[in-house]
């Protein structure tokens, strides 16, 4: 996972959809540490732009489900990723040159050497759309995360909560914070159900430029 390949340069941005074991505002944002004492998550990125090399990955959509038995930074992870069915060949093995941490770059060059089993890419239809709070992710039956907004416990308006951080995040610079109405993930041996937990919904943008 970890191996370093020559430098070709990427870069990507796109839109994520973020959800875990944690409760709401993910300790890990601010403590470093879950707090279930476990890691288990679901995340969706969209490529809205992106170019690794000659190949263009704009329109590529990527699925990340894993489970770490601690937090993500103490390892022993095993992580599921699934490329969409559309993507092509090239498209596939660019998106797994980022993801695998080959290329270099934050955050996928920290998190490869976490991961002790990694599965992938699986090609699978990829149902994604990113809609505000209320957003989706679908691959397959086996894998669905539907977010909703946070509520206030006593009006029972929707609450707009944001993390951000004003000098760059690990994943991304600002979240609008949700929680999920559904949260599952089966693949092989690989199985999690997490729903009214943390969700975040957020723009990324990566890159191994120096």
């Amino acid at each position: 996972m970890a191996t370093t390949m020559s430098r070709t340069t990427y870069h990507l941005r796109g839109d994520s959809i973020e959800s875990c074991s944690c409760n709401h505002g993910c300790n890990c944002q601010f403590g470093g540490f879950p707090n279930e004492g476990i890691c288990e998550f679901v995340i969706g990125y969209d490529v809205t732009d992106g170019r690794v090399g000659d190949v263009d990955i704009t329109g590529v959509r990527i699925v990340v489900a894993g489970k770490y038995p601690n937090a993500l930074h103490e390892g022993n992870g095993h992580v599921v990723m699934f490329v969409d069915e559309s993507a092509s060949d090239e498209q596939v093995n660019a998106v797994l040159s980022v993801f695998s941490g080959q290329l270099g770059g934050m955050p996928w060059e920290a998190l490869a050497p976490t991961i002790a089993k990694f599965e992938g890419p699986v090609r699978a239809h990829i149902d994604m759309e990113v809609s505000g709070k209320r957003s989706r992710v679908r691959v397959g039956r086996d894998i669905e995360v539907l977010t909703t907004p946070l509520l206030n416990p006593v009006t029972g308006a929707e609450q707009n909560v944001h993390i951000a951080y004003p000098d760059g995040g690990f994943f991304w610079n600002d979240g609008d914070i949700v929680t999920t109405e559904t949260m599952r993930a089966k693949h092989g041996d690989l199985e999690l159900e997490w729903p009214s937990r943390f969700a975040a919904i957020a723009p990324v943008a990566w890159s191994n430029a120096t």
